[in-house]
């Protein structure tokens, strides 16, 4: 657990909570401490479910002195590429208490480190909420960026022909899923964010108006470039689909040149494997060379023409 309090970044396992002091902590929701706080604030049931409910969607919710701000943080699976994975996060705002909940030890320590590179003593509440938001914009940005970039690479490994299809197509899967889950998140998130900055007193909305407009332009940017991005995987998708097909194609094009080579020696072949008694052919002393030497010009013909069309 992490504490900032009177100009300090603390980290201690033992929450002191100061009612009239500005606080703002970084712990998870099972922590007794806080729970036993805010349990104190007589508030219902419902909140203590939304605040520990792991699938709880974004949103921002009114509880009288506290309000509640659920969202969530955008990281890649170990195990998967280019597959992404969401950690709940609660955000406590009150007058003087700034409280970030996650459940993952991990997360809690970036998102502090973090958040501890941006505060300043002087910074408010209202301030401090815009820094951690920006934060979590800022990794989701990342990830896109990281999208990006794996995309132009998997898009020259298509092109050039080195690829493993298998990977390819899971790759592409992977990267669909977590653009459209980024799009829907901050679709949601650029809700939040509105409803937190019109809920601002008017000292403070003036004081704020370009830090929540830039988060608002960077949500609507990761809106819009994962769209792009979106369509961008159905058009490798297309791309190496159609190299594929195209090699289907080249494949079928050999087996019916060779086809084409052989169907006619294998009529000349047949011709002299009739049981007839009455074939002058098989009496000829050199009929054997003769008809070989018929088969090998054939051959050489024909392979010599589907060179010039190019079927070989």
């Amino acid at each position: 657990m992490f504490i900032f309090e009177n100009g300090h970044f603390n980290k201690s396992e033992i929450i002191k909570i100061d009612d009239n002091k500005k606080q703002i902590i970084f712990t998870s929701a099972e922590n007794k401490q806080l729970l036993e706080w805010l349990k104190s604030k007589n508030l219902p049931e419902h909140f203590f479910e939304d605040i520990s409910n792991e699938d709880q969607s974004v949103g921002y919710d009114d509880w009288g002195d506290i309000k509640l701000i659920t969202v969530k943080y955008i990281f890649f699976q170990e195990d998967e590429f280019l597959l992404y994975d969401e950690e709940n996060i609660s955000i406590l705002k009150m007058e003087n208490k700034l409280i970030f909940l996650s459940d993952d030890k991990d997360v809690l320590i970036e998102i502090s480190k973090k958040f501890q590179k941006r505060v300043k003593t002087t910074d408010g509440i209202d301030l401090a909420i815009y820094k951690i938001l920006d934060i979590l914009v800022d990794n989701a940005m990342l990830m896109v960026d990281v999208i990006d970039e794996s995309l132009e690479s998997l898009e020259d490994d298509i092109l050039a022909g080195e690829i493993d299809e298998e990977n390819v197509q899971k790759n592409i899967y992977n990267t669909r899923r977590t653009l459209n889950r980024i799009a829907k998140l901050f679709i949601q998130e650029t809700d939040v964010i509105n409803k937190i900055y019109h809920d601002l007193p008017l000292k403070t909305k003036k004081l704020l108006k370009y830090e929540f407009a830039d988060l608002k332009e960077h949500a609507k940017f990761l809106i819009n470039e994962s769209k792009a991005l979106l369509d961008r995987t159905g058009y490798l998708l297309n791309v190496h689909m159609g190299i594929l097909s195209n090699r289907m194609n080249q494949a079928m094009q050999r087996l019916a040149a060779i086809s084409i080579i052989f169907l006619p020696l294998t009529f000349i072949v047949g011709n002299y494997g009739m049981n007839f008694d009455n074939m002058p052919e098989l009496h000829t002393k050199y009929g054997y060379f003769i008809v070989s030497i018929v088969n090998v010009i054939v051959a050489t013909g024909i392979f010599i023409w589907l060179k010039k069309k190019k079927w070989i």
